[in-house]
């Protein structure tokens, strides 16, 4: 085993190098015998390669190799030539930590966010890392799951890991600020993405909830609706608070009076499912039961049309359904679903850019701005039904 392991290592290492010296190859070859002996001729344990490994496999000092690494002018080409076909042959990366110590910084972003299966966020996340990668940074990523114990957590992780900057969306519990604020101001530059906090005076990227649910709403009630219910969460996060008022406005400008009863208040975590259906079941048991429901989240709008079905109601027929949505999948389902779609993927590109020049500034930032992507209003055969209006009611298209 031990002859032919030496054999193996000795091949992918030397075999096909383009090292024509006959001392390097040498050197070479004695550098991987030496590793086989000290293991008594066991698989050799996984280590990163550093620069003293490759300046000691090629016969060159630690200095020559650092500088040929960085494309020095003080070495040859041919040195050069040599020391990068070696580093990449063999997968030499240059060390994180000791980069952000010489650097004083890790080139890596934290990203806070509830649910990575949401796909929502899930775009997000994607438009992050191709402006980070672009860029040469790395991208943790932590998931509250709407909890704020664990978001508390997750930024106690993220700022341990010496991270740059984050990239946050708040947890549908989060109402206590003070853990963000406190690293804000301790210097950590922070850029907050569709759950922002107000009280945070930094970059923030969201869309225009308002016009959103407006012009779903004023979709419903162009299509005859009268009694829309809503599927919301807590009521003081930002986005609900803004895309209620979209839906207020849109009823008020048709005049239509607000029923507070038609607001159902969902807790997002593990009995979400539980406590949606038990909302749209009370929904049901109104009289007169809603013709429309508005969903104002992703999970919200999806698990509404799943218990529709559970209860024979007929979509679009008994009661039209519409909400925010950014799954791939809402025109296969049956019937297929008509959404508020958000621009999220480059949410999570104009979020990196803001976030990158606060980590790069060589000054403080102090102007900061406050991005308001348009959400795109897709109408499919959930909503578009057309309702018989009864005796004086009236509709303002």
């Amino acid at each position: 085993m031990c002859c032919y392991k030496l054999f193996y290592l000795v091949k992918i290492s030397v075999g096909r190098t383009a090292c024509n010296s006959f001392s390097i190859r040498t050197n070479l070859i004695n550098f991987i015998v030496r590793q086989v002996i000290e293991n008594d001729g066991f698989p050799m344990k996984f280590e990163a390669v550093t620069i003293k490994d490759i300046a000691k496999a090629l016969g060159l000092s630690t200095s020559t190799v650092s500088r040929a690494l960085r494309d020095s002018y003080e070495i040859s080409p041919e040195t050069k030539k040599m020391v990068m076909e070696y580093a990449e042959k063999i997968n030499y990366h240059p060390n994180p930590i000791a980069l952000s110590l010489k650097e004083r910084k890790s080139r890596t972003i934290g990203v806070i966010v509830c649910e990575i299966a949401n796909p929502f966020f899930s775009q997000v996340i994607n438009g992050i890392e191709s402006v980070a990668h672009d860029s040469g940074y790395n991208v943790i990523i932590a998931q509250s799951h709407e909890l704020f114990e664990k978001e508390v957590r997750d930024l106690q992780y993220l700022t341990s890991r010496s991270i740059d900057g984050l990239i946050v969306s708040v947890s549908v519990e989060t109402n206590d600020f003070s853990h963000l604020i406190d690293v804000y101001q301790k210097g950590l530059p922070v850029v907050f993405f569709d759950r922002i906090v107000n009280e945070i005076d930094t970059h923030k990227v969201i869309v225009d909830n308002y016009k959103g649910t407006y012009d779903a709403t004023m979709h419903l009630i162009n299509n005859g609706c009268r009694n829309i219910g809503t599927l919301t969460f807590a009521s003081f996060l930002s986005i609900t608070r803004e895309r209620m008022a979209g839906y207020k406005a849109a009823l008020a400008d048709s005049n239509i009076a607000f029923d507070e009863q038609l607001i159902q208040h969902c807790k997002p975590g593990p009995y979400l499912n539980d406590d949606l259906e038990a909302a749209v079941k009370k929904l049901l048991r109104m009289r007169p039961v809603p013709d429309a429901i508005l969903g104002l989240s992703d999970k919200l709008t999806t698990g509404c049309l799943r218990i529709l079905k559970k209860e024979n109601i007929k979509v679009p027929e008994d009661i039209s359904l519409i909400g925010f949505s950014n799954s791939e999948l809402t025109d296969l389902i049956d019937p297929p679903l008509s959404i508020i779609k958000q621009p999220a993927f480059e949410m999570g590109e104009i979020s990196t850019r803001l976030l990158l020049q606060m980590i790069e500034s060589k000054r403080p930032v102090t102007d900061f701005v406050t991005k308001v992507l348009t959400p795109e209003l897709v109408i499919n055969a959930s909503s578009e039904y057309k309702r018989t209006l009864k005796k004086n009611d009236t509709v303002n298209a």
